[in-house]
């Protein structure tokens, strides 16, 4: 009797080892949730493409548990997007209006933050821009692109610079629309348009100041544009944080710099 005692005793134990082990299986162990943490997906302003490329590669330089996705488009339709539900982690927007639209509608980890001031400038791939906002007016110029005023503030300010000057009436009939800033720059870049308003940022892309050149709007033409970011609430809002906080870093300052970005606006 005790031998069969003994027997189901073993034959327990063994059954309860297995069923521990299938539960750890089941289970993510610490470095598989440390990864699932760790991805975070940001939704950003077109005009930040190139800039943000470089930052994100020297955040995950220093943080190679980290992996961080970047989706590129005009600040209204991201915006759109993540009101309709978009699995974004950050936002960082173009102007400082939509990310409190975000935070009206409680999408919000944290409060909208000031991260950088961008630049417009005229840009063509054939014509001398030199003279400024004066060649519009030249029979030459026969397209001008500039993003769409709803959906980037980029083209917004650019409009308002432009009545500002008393010329958009003057050249409206020679204005393509474009979704973004990036859509701009492809119409100049490609011959599709005479000249585009685009962000210094853009300008000082190494293919775009190699094809073509630049004029920046002076402070009194168009002051610098505002931009900023808003963490969004979700699973990887914390991670979110932590690459906002290094995006506006003194780390990061130099790399905003080096693409015509101002972090600090003198009162």
């Amino acid at each position: 009797m005790s031998n069969w005692i003994h027997l189901k005793l073993l034959v327990c134990t063994i059954l309860m080892s297995v069923m521990m082990l299938n539960c750890k299986k089941k289970e993510p162990n610490s470095s598989e949730k440390s990864t699932q943490n760790s991805f975070i997906s940001v939704a950003a302003a077109a005009n930040l493409r190139d800039v943000l490329e470089d930052l994100k590669q020297i955040y995950i330089k220093e943080n190679p548990d980290k992996k961080v996705e970047i989706t590129f488009g005009s600040s209204g339709l991201l915006v759109q997007q993540i009101l309709n539900g978009a699995p974004f982690d950050l936002f960082l927007s173009a102007d400082t209006q939509f990310p409190e639209k975000l935070k009206s509608a409680g999408k919000n980890y944290g409060n909208p933050k000031i991260y950088a001031y961008g630049k417009v400038v005229l840009w063509s791939l054939k014509k001398n821009v030199s003279k400024g906002l004066d060649l519009l007016q030249n029979l030459e110029i026969n397209k001008i692109a500039i993003a769409n005023p709803e959906l980037a503030p980029y083209g917004k300010n650019t409009v308002e610079a432009l009545k500002k000057s008393g010329l958009y009436s003057k050249i409206e009939n020679k204005i393509v629309w474009a979704e973004n800033i990036s859509q701009v720059a492809q119409f100049a870049s490609t011959g599709n348009a005479d000249v585009g308003f685009i962000a210094l940022s853009n300008a000082k892309n190494k293919e775009m100041m190699r094809r073509g050149n630049f004029y920046e709007l002076s402070e009194k033409e168009c002051a610098p544009i505002a931009q900023s970011g808003i963490v969004l609430k979700g699973k990887s809002q914390t991670e979110a944080q932590d690459f906002f906080d290094f995006i506006n870093s003194e780390k990061a300052n130099e790399i905003w710099k080096r693409y015509g970005y101002q972090t600090k606006i003198s009162k």
